[in-house]
């Protein structure tokens, strides 16, 4: 039995097998012919010439990321010590992106190093122009200038930066302690300014309630005295004319007004003596004194019954 043609098909079995090649998804493989680059297999089951085409690098297309750790120094000469992530990817899965990510490093570990030693030196770039004091309230910024600096570089190696996140930035222990009692001594300076704000609205809605309280209280005080005016001139006025109607009675009666007076003099003492709050009352009682008080009482009806004639005269006369 000849076996040779047998043997022979198996080796070319084997040889057509050892052509297929599985491309796992997420990847693609770039292919040489003789140590020139020749083509790119995409996920999935490939064929390549057996001893011929040989696998030169498989990349990942994926998201990648790698952690940074480093320092910088400000225009204050501060230190500043930042923790960062950094996600990357291939460009895109063109055959020429491919071509530079396959074939612009030797290795993927010379990449890393370029790729991390690039974006440190552009934030110590932007550190290096910035003080110690705005560092902090920067951090967008940081970002987007690296992201505006090395884009262009990374699109050249064939890669993007997707995102870089600043997730630490620190000071030393003495600049921290430093930053922590200015901003301690601005928060009691901004409660000693509320404070006094508040005790100055306070001071003055006192004052200004106060001021209105005495406002009220003068004009009601003013209300009050023009109506007690109005009350003591209307007083007098209907006890001129009860005196006048009594003094025109006792006139018409044949009788000396003079009494009138003596009896409103004794009905006066009589309510000094009922109505007042004094312990004592001292009157002239002697014979001069009641002659003088009772003169000056008749002057002063005589005085009201002219006035009262003369008012009685013009009337008639308009």
């Amino acid at each position: 039995m000849n076996i040779f043609p047998l043997i022979i098909i198996g080796v070319a079995i084997l040889i057509v097998l050892s052509g297929l090649v599985t491309v796992q998804q997420g990847t693609v493989s770039i292919v040489t012919m003789f140590g020139k680059y020749r083509r790119v297999l995409y996920a999935g089951l490939n064929f390549k010439i057996p001893f011929l085409e040989v696998i030169f690098r498989k990349i990942s297309v994926q998201n990648r990321s790698i952690e940074l750790d480093f320092q910088a120094i400000t225009q204050d000469q501060a230190n500043v010590y930042f923790k960062a992530m950094l996600l990357y990817s291939v460009l895109n899965n063109d055959e020429e992106t491919l071509k530079n990510v396959a074939f612009k490093f030797v290795n993927e570990r010379d990449f890393m190093s370029a790729l991390i030693r690039t974006i440190e030196g552009s934030i110590r770039g932007f550190v290096a122009t910035k003080k110690q004091a705005e560092i902090l309230s920067l951090r967008n910024e940081i970002v987007d200038s690296v992201k505006h600096n090395i884009d262009d570089v990374l699109e050249k190696w064939g890669y993007h930066l997707q995102d870089l996140a600043l997730n630490d930035i620190t000071f030393d222990e003495a600049i921290t302690k430093s930053m922590a009692q200015v901003v301690a001594s601005s928060n009691l300076k901004a409660a000693a300014e509320n404070e006094g704000q508040a005790l100055l609205i306070t001071k003055t809605k006192a004052a200004e309630a106060e001021g209105n309280a005495i406002k009220i209280s003068a004009e009601a005080e003013k209300i009050a005295a023009q109506m007690r005016g109005q009350g003591i001139a209307l007083f007098r006025k209907e006890v001129a004319k009860g005196m006048s109607e009594a003094a025109n009675e006792m006139k018409t009666a044949d009788l000396d007004s003079s009494f009138l007076l003596f009896s409103m003099w004794t009905e006066a003492i009589k309510n000094f003596a009922t109505d007042g709050k004094g312990n004592v009352i001292f009157l002239d009682g002697s014979t001069e004194g009641m002659n003088k008080t009772l003169k000056e009482m008749m002057a002063m009806n005589t005085l009201e019954s002219a006035n009262s004639v003369a008012a009685t005269s013009k009337k008639k006369t308009i």
